[in-house]
């Protein structure tokens, strides 16, 4: 009997998934995960995570397998919540899922579970892996989007490796998201009807500026509103000597400066906002609402566009530096000057877009088809080919 140990969250895929291997016949165990222990920030009353591992507790008593809580506060303080910071502090947004997952879900956990002497670590994300060995005689182990399209998390995987992936299985990844709640009512799991979470990896529902504002302080800045017609925008295209030009020419985004437009409001720190925004910014009297399309942390602007049609929030092109730059599948990484058709999001939501991946000595482009509303640095991109995640990268 190969051991499994499964992140029971105290919701109803990771019961699920539970109950699943130890029909297959796998030696479960149950681990909670206590990544937070700040109450002041979370919106709700109750305390999540307490109702969660309560939840987690009864799934695993209803089982009969070995439960016990983890506390990772420290680790995720260090790599998940100073790291946020610091990229808000720079003008960025992170995505705290995918680090999540990378950080503390399968690296701290999955370390904790090996030497509980676990075979692999099961989570309950809507993905799917299979393996197969190539020509040289190695295993490869594939990342694959989950059949539920409407539930689908490869893409907060997207930063895993193959060493993780190797012993990792994602056993609702073939089932719709209403199949696996019947599974569970069919079993009299208490979490079968349990709303799904929302918010930061395992805080709970988090006000994002009263987190923020723990470390970042309010500064107040203005508000400015650039015009759709604003010169820059209809710039002559240069002539490009090489490809590569084109594609820097087309990465670079829009600076703008106060002469750009008319201040029309104020703001509490331009580190609070990220491009796409639209709520929060308390300016009424337009007549489309408006859209942040930049914001300038050195200066402390938010800059603004009415309407999400406005040219400030479109670009057809990123780039990911080699520090950034990952490859679920090494075996099929990029070499110089080299390209690759693929199918690519910049969030998570995002239907898959056509794009070219363009490999330089600095890193890589990724040239949309389409043009791309808010790209926003900090972020990731994910790209497929078919149903298989590749490789992903932060947009810088």
């Amino acid at each position: 009997m190969k051991k499994v140990v499964v992140g029971l969250s105290g919701g109803v895929d990771s019961s699920v998934t539970a109950y699943l291997l130890k029909e297959q016949g796998y030696d479960v165990i149950g681990l909670f995960m206590k990544n937070w222990h700040d109450d002041s920030v979370t919106i709700s009353n109750e305390c999540p995570w307490l109702e969660d591992s309560n939840d987690a507790l009864i799934v695993a008593e209803k089982l009969g397998i070995p439960f016990q809580t983890v506390d990772l506060s420290a680790e995720y303080k260090e790599r998940i919540v100073d790291y946020m910071f610091n990229e808000y502090e720079k003008g960025r947004t992170p995505n705290p899922d995918v680090l999540c997952n990378r950080e503390i879900k399968f690296d701290v956990f999955m370390k904790i579970a090996m030497q509980l002497g676990a075979d692999y670590v099961a989570t309950g994300h809507y993905c799917r892996k299979t393996s197969f060995i190539n020509e040289e005689g190695k295993e490869i182990h594939q990342l694959l989007a989950g059949k539920d399209g409407n539930k689908d998390q490869s893409y907060f995987l997207c930063q895993l490796s193959q060493e993780q992936l190797s012993k990792t299985l994602f056993p609702i990844g073939d089932l719709l998201k209403p199949e696996v709640r019947k599974i569970a009512a069919a079993n009299d799991l208490i979490t079968a009807d349990k709303k799904d979470s929302q918010g930061l990896c395992f805080i709970g529902k988090v006000r994002l500026p009263d987190f923020l504002q723990q470390k970042l302080k309010p500064k107040q800045g203005v508000i400015v509103e650039v015009s759709s017609s604003l010169e820059q925008y209809n710039n002559a295209i240069p002539e490009f000597a090489t490809k590569e030009d084109e594609l820097a020419f087309y990465a670079t985004k829009p600076v703008y400066n106060l002469n750009d437009g008319k201040v029309v409001g104020e703001h509490q720190g331009a580190h609070y906002f990220t491009k796409g925004q639209r709520k929060g910014l308390a300016v009424g009297g337009t007549k489309e609402p408006l859209f942040v399309i930049e914001t300038d942390v050195d200066e402390n602007v938010i800059y603004t566009g009415q309407g999400k049609k406005h040219p400030g929030l479109y670009r057809k092109t990123l780039f990911v530096s080699n520090e950034e730059l990952h490859w679920v599948r090494t075996d099929m990484a990029l070499e110089v000057d080299k390209t690759m058709e693929v199918m690519a999001r910049i969030r998570y939501r995002q239907a898959l877009q056509k794009a070219t991946l363009y490999k330089v000595d600095t890193g890589l482009y990724v040239d949309f088809k389409e043009e791309q509303s808010a790209m926003t640095e900090g972020q990731f991109v994910a790209w497929h080919i078919g149903d298989e995640l590749i490789g992903s990268g932060v947009i810088s």
